[in-house]
C-alpha cells in the first residue's frame, strides 16, 4: 500500500515537472517572473529588511509564477478547444492575464513596503 502511495507521488510530481518544462520552455513570461524573483532574492539577502517582509515578498513572487502557470494553462485549454476567435476565449485569457497583472502589482506594492522599512 505504501509503495503504490509512493508511486502515485513520483508520477504526479512527474507530471509537475513536465508541467514546469513545458511552460518554461513556451512562457517567456513564466522566465521573466522567475528572473524577477531570483533578483528579488538576491536583493532580500543584500538589503536584510525584517523577516516578516522577506517572507511576504517570497510567497508574492512564488504567488506571481503560480499564476503566470494558472495562466498559460488557460491559454493552452482555450487554444485546444478552438481556433476560432470567440469573445469567451478571449475573456478567459484576458481575466487570467489580469490576475497576474493584479498579482505584479501587489509585488510591486510590497517591495516598495519592504523598502520603507529597511530605509524609513
Amino acid at each position: 500500500m505504501l509503495t503504490e502511495e509512493f508511486r502515485r507521488i513520483l508520477r504526479t510530481a512527474g507530471y509537475s515537472l513536465d508541467g514546469w518544462r513545458h511552460a518554461w520552455r513556451e512562457e517567456k513570461s513564466l522566465r521573466q517572473w522567475a528572473g524577477v524573483n531570483l533578483a528579488g532574492w538576491l536583493a532580500l539577502a543584500l538589503l536584510c529588511p525584517p523577516l516578516w517582509a522577506v517572507g511576504l515578498v517570497v510567497l508574492a513572487g512564488l504567488l506571481l509564477l503560480v499564476l503566470e502557470l494558472v495562466n498559460s494553462a488557460i491559454e493552452a485549454a482555450v487554444d485546444y478547444t478552438s481556433t476560432a476567435r470567440h469573445p469567451l476565449a478571449k475573456a478567459a485569457k484576458d481575466a487570467g492575464s489580469a490576475a497576474v497583472a493584479v498579482m505584479g502589482l501587489g509585488y510591486v506594492a510590497l517591495w516598495i513596503l519592504t523598502l520603507f522599512s529597511v530605509w524609513g
